[in-house]
C-alpha cells in the first residue's frame, strides 16, 4: 500500500553504506542518488528514501519492514547488517504471535531506526 517513504539521517554516508549492504540482500539497489537524498527499490522504482537535512536532524525511531522473498533472504539481511556492526534487536526467527509463517529479523540502522526484513512463508525448514 505504501508507494514510497523516506527517513532523515544524521550521517548520510553511514546510512548509504548500511542500506546498500542490507537492502542488496533483498534485491533492492540505489535507483536515484542526489548526494543528500538516495532512493532505493527494485529496478526502475525508488520506494524508500534516505536523506540528510542538516537543519532537521534524525527523526525519532521508526519501524520499517522490508519484504524478503524467503527465509534465506531474511537471514542474509541479518548477516549483512551484523557484518557491519548493526545492533541486532531480534535475530531471524518465526513470530507465531503475528501468524504461523511470519519469519523476520530486526536490526538498528545507523540512526537508531528499527529495520526489519520479513517473509510470510515460514523459516524454510
Amino acid at each position: 500500500m505504501i508507494d514510497h517513504f523516506g527517513i532523515n539521517c544524521a550521517d548520510i554516508e553511514a546510512a548509504k553504506a548500511f542500506y546498500d549492504k542490507v537492502l542488496g540482500t533483498l534485491g533492492f539497489t540505489r535507483q536515484m542518488d542526489f548526494g543528500v537524498a538516495v532512493g532505493y527499490g527494485p529496478e526502475g522504482h525508488a520506494d524508500f528514501w534516505i536523506s540528510a537535512m542538516p537543519d532537521i536532524g534524525p527523526n525519532r525511531e521508526i519501524h520499517v519492514a522490508f519484504t524478503a522473498t524467503d527465509a534465506e533472504h531474511v537471514r542474509a539481511f541479518h548477516a549483512a547488517a551484523t557484518e557491519i556492526d548493526a545492533e541486532t534487536l531480534h535475530a531471524p526467527r518465526l513470530w507465531p504471535e503475528y501468524h504461523d509463517r511470519y519469519y523476520g529479523a530486526f536490526v538498528r540502522d545507523p540512526d537508531g531506526n528499527n529495520v526489519e526484513a520479513v517473509c510470510h512463508s515460514g523459516d524454510g525448514s
